[in-house]
């Protein structure tokens, strides 16, 4: 959960009450334009900006939604790599990383995985830009979003 309270049944869906309000304020503003027909013609004017205000907040939570999606692979594909290359030691230790930690590890290459690891869980306080700027050889990915 977001704010990190236990998931159960009862709370696991998520419904983002902003990005619906804002859709409905999208599809309302498009109708405005029919308040000339019955002679309210000054709030027919306020169309473009609500639709305008509407399209830029959904483009925002769009962009949200992509990079928490990425955020997940990157999760998966850095756990992936660990457990191969990790000793054994490390390896059982994987599960202790947070989702920063794997964001930062994801550009090392392999050789530098385990030191660099083994640094975080020394002190997991540590975040992506921080192993980031450990990063010796630099393995780049040109597929983010």
């Amino acid at each position: 959960m977001p704010d990190g309270s236990a998931q159960n049944y009862s709370n696991h869906k998520i419904f983002d009450k902003a990005l619906t309000y804002i859709a409905v304020l999208a599809l309302v503003s498009g109708l405005l334009p029919l308040a000339s027909l019955v002679g309210v013609p000054y709030v027919a004017a306020l169309s473009p900006m609500l639709m305008a205000v509407a399209v830029i907040w959904i483009l925002f939570r769009m962009r949200g939604y992509a990079t928490r999606l990425q955020d997940r692979i990157i999760r998966l594909e850095t756990k992936l790599r660990l457990q191969r290359v990790l000793p054994a030691h490390l390896a059982s230790r994987i599960d202790e990383l947070e989702l920063t930690h794997f964001i930062g590890l994801r550009f090392a290459s392999d050789g530098e995985l385990p030191e660099l690891v083994d640094k975080i869980l020394a002190n997991k306080s540590m975040r992506s830009d921080d192993i980031k700027k450990q990063v010796k050889n630099w393995q780049a990915d040109h597929l983010r979003v």
